[in-house]
């Protein structure tokens, strides 16, 4: 999933000497978090709300009201922006994005094209809606999660199962943390299976591998193991 098809493209974007009133302004407006500050079609740094806030706040024990609203009214974008914006490539995946995101500790970074040029703004949000979308969870399905064998065809075992008693996959996902050597994890989201089913059909899957959860996200019923 690349990022080009979940980032957004329209980016609200601003001039170095935009004042902070004005950028905080853009922000309520257009509901975001993140404002690229852009210099002749180059990118030069970035503003986000914690940076206005932490420039709103940094003298507020010291000085009354008044005054912090005339100190703000004549600050610049230029003093409180990010001059080093963490960016992607428009042809990242979601996940690269979204790695990039937990090393720099931010909720968002920008997308360049291949001259080096904005492209978009990738946020958290836009990551949770590509996670939901990859996984499938808005389909309200059944999820299996069980901890398997790392050899070929473990996983292949537990999905002929599935499909024998109707069920059609939505997802299938693999995890090697926190798993013995030579084990990962599996989770399955199916939907159109009977839900009559379930438990017969838990019985055969818990035979082929060690069970450790099954949530019916339609029914919000949920069977964890001890």
């Amino acid at each position: 999933m690349l990022v080009k098809n979940w980032m957004t493209k329209a980016v609200v974007t601003v001039d170095p000497a935009t004042a902070m009133n004005d950028a905080i302004k853009l922000m309520g407006k257009h509901h975001i978090r993140i404002l690229p500050v852009v210099k002749k079609e180059k990118i030069v740094g970035v503003v986000t709300d914690l940076d206005i806030k932490r420039a709103s706040s940094s003298d507020a024990t010291l000085l009354e009201v008044h005054e912090l609203h005339h100190l703000i009214s004549r600050l610049k974008l230029k003093e409180i922006m990010n001059k080093q914006p963490v960016t992607v490539p428009i042809d990242y995946t979601s996940e690269e994005a979204a790695e990039a995101m937990a090393h720099n500790k931010v909720t968002g970074v920008l997308v360049v094209d291949h001259d080096q040029r904005l492209a978009g703004v990738i946020t958290e949000t836009d990551i949770f809606k590509a996670l939901i979308s990859v996984t499938g969870a808005d389909r309200k399905g059944v999820q299996f999660a069980f901890q398997i064998e790392d050899r070929p065809g473990s996983i292949k075992e537990l999905t002929d199962i599935i499909r024998q008693y109707g069920g059609r996959l939505l997802s299938i996902l693999t995890s090697y943390d926190r798993v013995p050597q030579g084990y990962r994890n599996l989770y399955l989201r199916t939907f159109a299976i009977n839900r009559q089913r379930l438990p017969e059909l838990k019985e055969k899957l818990s035979a082929c591998a060690k069970f450790m959860y099954m949530i019916d996200h339609r029914e919000n019923k949920r069977e964890i193991a001890e």
